[in-house]
């Protein structure tokens, strides 16, 4: 089990890592985009495009970027008494946390998985058999949900953005959790 628990903190710390080095430019593409919706309204015709698509950049850049503000610690943490606890006190409580996270993080990757399905086009009550039949070939795509904005983009690429950022969430949490039990048992579980 200890060998499992190494290689996988090791695997998703790494793809997290790398993950979110590449969004942390991310910024440099809503300010391109802003740059350009505000050049366009100043100097041309107003686009349609530039703050819907800001929005979706600020969310991809976001939500895929959490695993790796989870992984360095560079989340906002109320620390009334945290500071002076010892290292396993710590890692008691983070794994408590962590455990609630999880939770949370499975109901809001379920509820994505239900809301991207209906951008497909579903309107069931089985997000998971629909996604299956996608797969397997025996559902199809219906109509898809588009925005209510003038510029009207289909709403699914973003929605599968936010299944990915939940899903590396998710994953990066469970990692922590690993992370806070070895702490809790005094297991190094870094490979050299």
């Amino acid at each position: 089990m200890r060998r499992f628990a190494r290689i996988y903190v090791r695997w998703v710390d790494a793809m997290n890592y790398r993950i979110g080095r590449i969004m942390m430019y991310g910024i440099f593409v809503m300010m391109g985009i802003l740059l350009w919706s505000s050049i366009s309204k100043t100097f041309f015709l107003p686009t349609l495009w530039t703050l819907e698509m800001a929005q979706f950049a600020m969310v991809a850049y976001y939500i895929t970027g959490g695993p790796y503000a989870m992984q360095l610690g560079a989340n906002v943490r109320m620390d009334l008494f945290y500071h002076d606890w010892s290292v396993r006190k710590k890692a008691w409580f983070d794994a408590f946390t962590v455990l609630l996270l999880i939770f949370y993080l499975v109901v809001l990757l379920y509820g994505a998985l239900g809301s991207t399905a209906y951008s497909l086009g579903y309107w069931g009550q089985e997000p998971l058999a629909y996604f299956a039949g996608l797969l397997t070939g025996s559902e199809e795509i219906g109509r898809l949900e588009r925005s209510s904005t003038a510029w009207r983009p289909y709403i699914w690429p973003i929605k599968a953005v936010m299944i990915l950022g939940f899903f590396l969430m998710l994953l990066q949490a469970i990692s922590e959790l690993i992370k806070d039990i070895a702490t809790i048992r005094e297991v190094d579980l870094h490979v050299v």
